[in-house]
């Protein structure tokens, strides 16, 4: 087979898990309405089975059709759970916990990221004989979901305000809470969200409502500012880029970089806000400095150790702030009815952008060269404006309070609101 048929099939190979995965996000709202959120994790996890036997037995076949199509029906699954594990978590979790939840379901996939990188090596399974087995490894994690995951309480919120099952909704939140009195508290709350609250909305209403105008405009900057701020092409393209920087082992750098993926990911504990501000300035920061760097490292090959450091800060700037808060911000500025929609609407942002990044990524780097990186600063200081100018703080606030804030006429005001400091 020619070379340019090989790399054509490569491209499709690694691109169409991100494909699929936006295909995949269209489906959150029906599933998470009909079944629950429980329920669609449970159904959706069938999907990552399928794709990983499919990519599994691609080898035995010796057939690429069945690979790619394997990665296809994995992406879908990605496209999915993406979305209705963070809309889960948020919905069971108590209003002080909510941010902490959503943070430690992005630390399994940066642990994901890590186990990935390491089973990729060809000291572990990376080689001819074994790939099959290494893109067969998602079978553990859905095998033991299904294990694990009929124990769990269906979402009260989903029980109470969308299905009106007050006394189904109670017994879930009991399990959750224990035997405490705070649980006639949050079921108040959710009654008091559930009367401001239509009972069923369609996805055109979900765009032309005006309370929804200013939540999607956020979520549409946040998540794109994170996406297309360097992270990924960091991710994706740092073994070449430490390979150019003659590097030795290039590959185990890479692996430091998912470490320090996995490590600051864990390290989120302040407002969503502030974190935001402080990564998306943080990431501007660090794509200045590796255009700056990478300009001139082939006159001052010393500063290739300064380069890996620039990369370690700007993984450490992602995932402190935008990148877990990118992918629940959406479920905290919606009330009840639009949460689903607006959860598939950030996945198919998230995809769609790690989708859009790895298809014109490498032919940018070769028309701008370092100049790439300027794009990013770019994206980053047009999310950190905006997320100044027009974010709310959500931490610590009940959804109803938080969705209280966008019902007016005038959207979001930027004043006499105690959560809406900046550096509080």
């Amino acid at each position: 087979m020619p070379d340019h048929s090989l790399t054509f099939l490569w491209s499709i190979s690694v691109s169409i898990k991100d494909f699929g995965a936006l295909l995949g996000s269209l489906g959150v709202k029906c599933l998470a309405d009909s079944f629950g959120r429980r329920n669609s994790i449970l159904i959706v996890n069938a999907l990552s089975v399928v794709g990983a036997c499919l990519m599994f037995a691609s080898k035995a076949n010796e057939s690429f059709e069945m690979l790619i199509v394997g990665r296809l029906v994995f992406g879908l699954f990605c496209g999915l759970v993406m979305s209705l594990n963070p809309l889960y978590i948020q919905e069971v979790s108590t209003t002080n916990l909510r941010g902490a939840f959503a943070t430690l379901n992005q630390v399994s996939f940066a642990t994901g990221i890590l186990l990935g990188m390491v089973a990729g090596l060809e000291t572990v399974l990376g080689t001819k004989e074994l790939w099959a087995m290494m893109l067969s490894l998602s079978l553990i994690p859905a095998l033991l979901q299904y294990l694990t995951l009929p124990f769990c309480p269906e979402s009260p919120r989903y029980l109470l305000i969308n299905r009106g099952q007050e006394i189904q909704a109670e017994t879930a939140l009991r399990r959750l809470r224990g035997p405490s009195d705070k649980v006639f508290t949050e079921l108040e709350e959710m009654k008091d969200e559930a009367a401001h609250t239509q009972s069923a909305l369609t996805v055109k209403e979900f765009f032309t409502k005006h309370s929804y105008r200013q939540p999607i405009i956020i979520v549409l900057i946040v998540n794109l500012g994170s996406q297309l701020s360097g992270f990924n092409a960091i991710i994706n393209y740092s073994t070449k880029m430490f390979d150019k920087a003659n590097f030795d082992e290039a590959k185990y750098l890479t692996l430091g970089v998912g470490a320090v993926n996995v490590t600051f990911t864990l390290v989120a504990r302040a407002g969503r806000r502030k974190l935001l501000l402080t990564g998306f300035l943080c990431l501007a920061v660090c794509n200045l400095s590796m255009t700056l760097i990478d300009s001139v490292l082939f006159l001052v090959p010393e500063l290739r150790s300064l380069q890996v450091l620039v990369v370690f800060f700007l993984i450490s700037a992602y995932e402190v702030g935008p990148g877990p808060i990118s992918w629940f911000i959406a479920a905290e500025l919606f009330d009840q009815p639009a949460r689903p929609i607006a959860m598939a609407f950030t996945s198919m942002l998230n995809w769609g952008g790690k989708f859009m990044l790895a298809l014109l990524f490498p032919p940018l780097l070769k028309v701008c060269g370092a100049y790439v990186y300027l794009l990013f600063m770019t994206m980053a200081l047009t999310a950190f404006s905006f997320t100044w100018r027009r974010l709310p703080e959500t931490k610590g606030r009940t959804f109803d309070d938080i969705a209280a804030e966008f019902r007016g006429p005038e959207g979001i005001p930027l004043h006499n609101k105690t959560g809406f400091n900046t550096f509080p």
